[in-house]
């Protein structure tokens, strides 16, 4: 039950969340809603210890009388529930406790419950901007009663007759009882909707009666093996067990329910110019609500952050906006006239579309509002990538995008905004080289190629690229040398290589090639080892075609140890010093 009571609190939320957000001001506020219901009530009395009884589910008659202000409201409950007690004791193959006298006859009376509820509480609802379909919560404190219940099972032997399972039932009023309802509805007409639903009861503090000072009791038994091997159930000698204190337990149900929602009261629906019971739809003067929802024809998506204007057949803009996450825009009070839709995505425009007077005619007609789509055609792909600094989250401003198609000749420049963003179309089949320039950084070429989409299905390529500053120690794990050696290994190649290619790219860079020893041997010995190790890696980066005028050698020995702890003369594993050998490269802009 826990959980259906956090259920009901994240509806609530949502309930709330969504009509302080969401919903319009065109809809009716301050009317009554009266909503008669019938439904299926399913108990739970399983924490009143009745022995050997379930109860089946019953029906439920009930209505609810609301008031709502706008989206929030009060009201009003009652519940008439019909459930019956269901005898479980076994009443096959019993026997006497002397395992020979069967009880073959039995005596049955089972009496319902009989259950009437009153509640009152706060109500929230959510209703769509048509009006046509509305989400309730409603909350009920209240009293109810409860009365019936008796239960008595007996059996007869040639000894006699005894009692074999018996509950005393209910009779309580005044019951303090809680009730949280959902409840959905769809209206056919302003004033007249059926809903569904479903609720959860709980009954605190239910009072058992007692009998002779007795409120249940039973017959023990045990399970046990007849002669022919059969199962059989034989009481015990030692008398019922009772229970002569009643309980005040709780009692639980749920419940779904159908039924119809009449509102009464004058309707809100007030046009803002006309002051008549128009909106959200029409009226003469203030003219009609205009729905445009934008799509991408190819993959059937909506498309947010379109831009779309309403013009007249002169020309002269009406309406304008942008369509919002739901790819939709609406324009509200355009007054009838005929009208020209356009529309344009990242400087490509969409096919348009038309408003024509019979369309305002129809919609008065029919108390509906207008609803038009736009649809992108363009095939070309569209790039949505975002500029950030090399390992981390911050995004850049200002830099240069150069998009270079690979194949086919040609190439596009645009700046990443304030956020870091930026917009590129790309063709079909083609593949790209994609680079970035802003003073003070420097950039790798990023490959898109959109062969590897299909455009029936895709519309957006997402990338993120990334630029390092200038000045900034990178540091490259794979360019080590043997002991006590200088030479270039097969394994530091590739991102030798990778530095070739940034000079490439970048014309205008000088790379600083640093090498570092650890702390072990003599300070003047590691710097000598480490000069030639730089000087080997420059060598290697010359033989590439890159100037050597483009290229320092620094080799910095001991002298910026990394793990600080290691410094001379003081113990460290393999492991510690081996963070201190490492070969480093910077990129120094011009």
């Amino acid at each position: 039950m826990k959980n259906i009571f956090k259920l009901l609190l994240l509806l609530f939320v949502f309930i709330h969340v969504s009509a302080t957000f969401a919903q319009e001001d065109g809809l009716d506020e301050n009317y009554f809603q009266l909503s008669p219901r019938i439904g299926y009530d399913f108990p739970n009395y399983n924490n009143n210890n009745t022995p050997y009884i379930d109860y089946n589910a019953g029906l439920d008659f009930g209505v609810s009388l609301d008031y709502y202000w706008n989206w929030f409201g009060l009201g009003f409950d009652f519940d008439y529930i019909n459930n019956s007690p269901e005898n479980t004791y076994p009443t096959s193959n019993l026997f006497e406790s002397d395992r020979v006298t069967p009880i073959n006859s039995f005596s049955l009376s089972e009496d319902k419950i009989q259950r009437m509820f009153y509640g009152i509480g706060p109500n929230a609802q959510y209703r769509t901007y048509s009006g046509k379909f509305k989400a309730e919560l409603n909350t009920r404190f209240g009293l109810a009663s409860i009365d019936g219940g008796r239960t008595l099972l007996e059996g007869t032997t040639t000894s006699g007759t005894m009692p074999l399972n018996f509950h005393a039932g209910y009779k309580d009023s005044g019951v303090f009882t809680f009730k949280g309802q959902v409840r959905f509805t769809y209206f056919l007409s302003k004033k007249l909707g059926i809903n569904v639903g479903g609720y959860y009861m709980k009954h605190f503090g239910v009072q058992e009666l007692n009998e002779s000072g007795i409120s249940a009791s039973y017959q023990p038994f045990a399970n046990s093996t007849g002669a022919t091997g059969e199962s059989i159930a034989i009481l015990e000698a030692n008398g019922p067990s009772l229970r002569n204190q009643s309980c005040e337990c709780d009692i639980s149900s749920v419940g779904v329910f159908a039924g119809v929602t009449m509102k009464f009261g004058k309707s809100q629906n007030i046009c803002p110019v006309c002051k008549e019971d128009h909106l959200p739809h029409c009226c003469a003067d203030c003219g009609c609500a205009i729905t445009i929802i934008a799509k991408d024809k190819l993959t059937g998506s909506i498309l947010p952050d379109v831009g779309v204007v309403l013009k007249d057949l002169e020309g002269t803009i009406v309406k304008s906006g942008t369509t919002d996450v739901l790819g939709m825009v609406v324009f509200e009070d355009v007054v009838e006239d005929d009208y020209i839709i356009e529309s344009q995505l990242y400087n490509v425009k969409l096919l348009g579309n038309s408003i024509t007077k019979d369309e305002f005619i129809k919609c008065k007609r029919e108390n509906t509002g207008i609803q038009k789509e736009i649809l992108y055609t363009d095939e070309n792909f569209i790039l949505k990538g975002t500029v950030v600094e090399c390992n981390t989250v911050t995004k850049i401003q200002g830099v240069d995008i150069l998009l270079r198609d690979t194949i086919k000749a040609g190439q596009k420049n645009t700046l990443s905004d304030a956020e870091g963003d930026f917009v590129l179309h790309l063709i079909q089949e083609s593949t790209y080289a994609i680079s970035g320039s802003k003073n003070g950084y420097y950039s790798n070429e990023v490959e898109v190629s959109t062969g590897w989409y299909n455009r029936n299905s895709t519309l957006f390529v997402n990338l993120e690229m990334c630029i390092d500053p200038c000045g900034k120690a990178i540091s490259l794990d794979n360019i080590n040398f043997n002991l006590n050696q200088s030479k270039i290994l097969p394994a530091a190649i590739p991102d030798l290589l990778r530095i070739v290619k940034l000079m490439r790219d970048n014309p205008n860079i000088l790379v600083e090639m640093s090498s570092h020893t650890d702390s072990q041997g003599s300070s003047e010995y590691n710097k000598l080892l480490s000069q030639r190790r730089a000087d080997a890696t420059v060598k290697y980066i010359v033989s590439q075609g890159i100037s050597e005028s483009r290229l320092i050698a620094k080799g910095a020995g001991e002298n910026e140890l990394k793990n600080t702890k290691c410094a001379n003369n003081i113990p460290c594993t393999d492991q510690e010093h081996r963070i201190n050998r490492r070969t480093e490269f910077k990129v120094i802009c011009f």
